[in-house]
């Protein structure tokens, strides 16, 4: 068999755009899945693929999404020779003595970079894109995370030729005839490990202490006009060289000889295990989380039927304010962080909103009364999706913007777009782990922290760290959602999770179905009976159904609650429930039907008192007026000094006047200890039932993605398509009217004479051609066309570009041009 020849051989890229052209189809659309920035929109062919690549913004995201073992390895290429061999490489990345789990990770950490388009080249000739080399390589403004410094020709850029030729004697080498060769023997001797290696034992021993301080970085020093013994021998041999008065720097060279070659201290090939704190049986984590579930239901409800009537009013910057978070605190018995965490939960499942109106406030939507009707667990699944999903994150709720305005919950700036993401990573972590295992919470953080090292530190002022903050709040928020129990991930939460870059709505629908599934048996069955005590208490053992729970909080005030709901019987609500229309013997029916012990006396007693008593003194509008069949007990209210606020005065026997309205007399009289009612100007009895207040139809807020979104499948198919039908266009080789061959990317331009009699021409023969075109909206592209017809000002061909036949006006064509032949 005969040898290939060398002209056989593909050839290596020569540029990002050339190694892109050397792609299939699978690895561009991995690439383009992994940086969705660089088809937003849709580039027109390779080449501007490539430029897109390397431009900052889009490498600097990039980067940040990289591992920190993938990161090292974009680190040392950065300080590596451009181009490298993958040898060079490992030996910055393992050192004289390889690590076995460094040089096996290795591989998988290229190919990751080649994928992303961050290093392109063949293993022998690796190339960082320039603009990762600028980000990561070490300069006085910004240091290198190897704390490696410049190499010895950066560090004597600027240094006179007599200095150069100065510090090549002292080291032991031949003078030589320019700077470039001193430099390069320099260079060379600070490689060679056997010379190194030689010329540091001659070295005092307080010239390798002052190394041994520099070698792992900073690599920067200051020194004095007259520079101490042990630095002056450093100095004379190059072993530190000067960048500016007073500053001396470790060249790279001298320092990666001390470190035995690696460019890192400490690689990290292997990401740290995340750990079990300790391990229930599953059982016991699907029953707590199933209870926790339940009670964040019983939460989110407590909330909304505060804010039935109407909530608390928006803030002109939008917003709640700090008294009305706290009262809501209060209200649902919890601190302000987690009143805060249910308040935005509701408002992103979209159950709340502002109303919109002149004296805008707060109240439940209409989705609100859709989502009440829902079973239990599919209202469960509704409210841990809308979480996962949802950038606006509570935490930072009381924290100060950028401009030292403080954060308040439903107001603007609390979306981090970074939140789906760490609360969907950290779920996936839990759900590695055997079931029923609870993670150790610090081994979560250091595996993000690996996973994504550029992300913590930012905006150190402001988002310290918020990948972690993130991780630690989503592990308090699942357990108070009910996702997890006892810490361990529960098997409806582990049912919730779905691939986030692929699932679309209809996997979203099967994940929260299949989760309800498992968590409906595991929620508590609504209970149809209470137990009341003699001390004018009743006892929910469970949770309610609806209509006796709705009818039981009027007719009761909470007093407790927990695994069971403990009401109390006052005056005031069993007048509240003969205000909105139940008469005493409906009362009496209400509790004889739904408690399993007989009704107590003194709760009879109570009812009856207070009936026979409520209605007593009608109240209506006169302003307002007061009458009463009895004129004593007029009599008496007149003779209370507490009515002075009223103003009242005698009409007649039977009627007082006063200058109060309605609401506030009727409050007022209640304070005195009367059971007033109000009627109509009929002179019936008002029926007095708290109006649900509810906001026009509203959507829930929309998440702040993070960049562009991830593509699906038929976009990236089609983006490709384009892509490479434009490539095709913008590189296939064509020739001119006068016989000269026309730059790739340059138009062509022909007068509409020759663009028609060429247009005809190619229909006769059969030939395709290269034409300009300008679309409807000013864009510009090539494209290649065998022309079928031309007719009406028009052309109609089979586009290659397009892969179809298009029909294009012959105004908008600025030129053609033949293809060159073969």
């Amino acid at each position: 068999m005969g040898q290939m020849s060398t002209q056989d051989l593909p050839a290596a890229p020569r540029s990002l755009a050339e190694s892109l052209r050397a792609r299939d189809d699978a690895s561009l659309a991995a690439l383009l899945r992994r940086r969705p920035d660089l088809i937003t929109p849709v580039p027109t062919d390779l080449t501007q693929l490539a430029t897109r690549a390397g431009t900052r913004a889009s490498v600097v995201r990039a980067l940040e999404r990289l591992d920190r073992f993938t990161l090292q390895t974009a680190e040392a290429l950065a300080v590596a020779g451009d181009p490298a061999s993958y040898e060079e490489l490992l030996g910055l990345m393992a050192g004289d003595t390889p690590d076995e789990a460094v040089v096996a990770a290795l591989p998988d950490a290229v190919a990751a970079l080649r994928e992303q388009a961050l290093v392109w080249g063949a293993d022998d000739r690796l190339r960082l894109v320039r603009t990762a080399r600028e980000l990561l390589a070490p300069s006085p403004q910004h240091p290198s995370p190897t704390g490696l410094g410049p190499s010895v020709r950066e560090a004597t850029a600027g240094m006179s030729p007599g200095r150069i030729q100065e510090i090549v004697a002292a080291a032991g080498l031949p003078s030589t005839h320019d700077s470039v060769s001193a430099v390069t023997a320099l260079t060379g001797l600070f490689r060679d490990r056997a010379r190194m290696t030689a010329l540091l034992a001659q070295a005092p021993a307080d010239s390798l202490d002052v190394l041994e301080r520099l070698v792992w970085g900073p690599p920067y020093g200051q020194v004095t006009a007259a520079p101490a013994a042990r630095l002056r021998w450093l100095l004379d041999r190059g072993l530190l060289l000067p960048t500016a008065p007073g500053t001396v720097v470790l060249p790279r060279e001298v320092a990666l000889h001390l470190r035995a070659g690696r460019a890192h201290r400490d690689p990290e090939p292997v990401p740290p295990a995340v750990e079990p704190a300790v391990t229930h049986r599953p059982q016991v984590v699907d029953a707590t989380a199933a209870g926790q579930a339940y009670t964040a239901l019983a939460t989110v409800e407590e909330l909304l039927k505060e804010w039935d009537e109407g909530g608390p009013a928006v803030l002109r910057a939008g917003g709640l304010s700090v008294r009305d978070l706290k009262r809501t605190a209060v209200a649902l018995d919890v601190s302000e962080p987690v009143a805060a965490f249910w308040v935005e939960l509701a408002y992103a499942t979209g159950l709340i909103a502002s109303d919109g109106e002149a004296d805008e406030r707060y109240a439940a939507t209409p989705a609100y009364d859709e989502w009440r009707e829902r079973p239990a667990a599919e209202r469960w699944a509704t409210l841990a999706q809308a979480w996962l999903a949802a950038t606006r994150t509570s935490g930072v709720v009381g924290g100060r913007d950028a401009k030292e305005r403080t954060l308040s919950a439903l107001g603007p700036g609390l979306d981090r777009s970074a939140a789906p993401e760490v609360r969907h990573r950290v779920l996936t972590l839990l759900a590695e782990l055997p079931e029923g295992a609870a993670p150790d919470g610090e081994t979560v953080l250091a595996r993000l922290r690996w996973e994504r090292p550029l992300r913590g530190a930012q905006t150190p002022q402001q988002d310290d760290d918020l990948r972690t903050r993130l991780a630690r709040w989503t592990l308090s928020e699942a357990e108070l959602l009910g996702v997890t129990g006892r810490g361990a991930l529960s098997a409806h939460g582990r049912a919730l999770l779905t691939t986030p870059d692929e699932a679309g709505p209809g996997e979203h629908a099967v994940a929260a179905a299949a989760a309800a599934r498992l968590l409906a048996p595991l929620l508590p069955e609504p209970l149809d009976h209470v137990l009341l005590q003699a001390d004018l208490t009743a006892v929910a053992p469970g949770p309610l159904h609806r209509p006796l729970a709705e009818t039981l909080g009027v007719l009761a005030d909470v007093e407790s609650k927990g695994g069971a709901t403990v009401y109390r019987f006052t005056p005031a609500s069993v007048r509240r429930a003969l205000d909105a229309g139940r008469t005493a013997s409906d009362l009496h029916a209400f509790l004889a039907e739904h408690s399993r012990t007989p009704v107590p006396q003194p709760l009879a007693y109570l009812i009856d008192d207070v009936a026979r008593r409520h209605g007593h003194l009608r109240v209506g509008a006169a302003s307002a007026y007061v009458r009463c069949d009895d004129d004593t007990v007029l009599g008496e209210i007149l003779a209370d000094r507490r009515a002075a606020t009223l103003r009242l005065r005698r009409l007649a026997p039977t009627v007082l006047a006063a200058e109060a309205d309605p609401a506030t007399l009727l409050e007022g009289l209640r304070a005195m200890g009367y059971a007033p009612a109000a009627e109509s100007a009929e002179g019936d009895v008002l029926i007095t039932r708290a109006l649900a207040h509810r906001t026009p139809p509203r959507t829930a807020p929309a998440p702040v993605p993070e960049g562009p979104p991830v593509p699906d499948t038929t976009l990236l198919t089609a983006a490709i398509r384009a892509i490479r039908a434009g490539d095709l266009a913008s590189t296939t080789p064509r020739k001119s009217t006068d016989s000269t061959t026309l730059a790739p990317g340059e138009l062509p331009r022909t007068s509409s004479a020759d663009t028609l009699a060429t247009m005809q021409a190619a229909v006769l023969t059969g030939e395709s051609l290269w034409i300009g075109y300008v679309n409807a909206e000013g864009a510009a592209s090539q494209r290649v066309i065998a022309p079928v017809r031309v007719e009406g000002g028009f052309v109609t061909a089979y586009d290659h570009t397009a892969d179809e036949v298009r029909t294009f006006p012959l105004h908008r064509i600025t030129g053609v041009a033949e293809l060159a032949d073969g």
